[in-house]
């Protein structure tokens, strides 16, 4: 719970690195939410058929659409790849089936363009790239 929580304290943070960790624990407790907040809607008779998908479901969507894209931006850059492979997501099948392969994959060892290994580096200390201590 605690990285499904991270990813929402950085909800717009686009820059630096995310850890297969941080992404999938968001992804697994989005999940959960969702079949909980579509139980409840079925339940309170918020649900639409022609839609497909209840009220609560719809808003929680919204709720978490930036940090969605901020962590799987934040993953592509920790596999050495652009925020801009996102697109591949406009792509039916296809595109979901290399993101899912990126999001697999393990991080760079060491420091990459954008930011250095958020396995080697503290909670406390994380800090965006271009940022210096002085």
């Amino acid at each position: 719970m605690n990285w499904y929580i991270e990813v929402l304290r950085k909800y717009a943070v686009f820059t630096g690195r995310a850890r297969r960790k941080e992404y999938w624990y968001f992804v697994l407790f989005n999940a959960i939410f969702g079949v909980a907040l579509s139980l409840i809607d079925l339940i309170l008779l918020l649900w639409s058929e022609t839609v497909g998908i209840g009220l609560l479901n719809i808003i929680y969507s919204l709720a978490v659409l930036i940090p969605f894209m901020a962590v799987s931006v934040r993953r592509l850059h920790d596999t050495g790849r652009t925020g801009w492979w996102m697109l591949m997501s406009l792509i039916p099948i296809i595109g979901w089936l290399v993101l899912l392969v990126f999001n697999v994959q393990g991080g760079d060892p060491d420091a990459n363009r954008f930011g250095p290994n958020p396995k080697s580096v503290p909670d406390d200390q994380e800090k965006s790239p271009g940022t210096q201590e002085p």
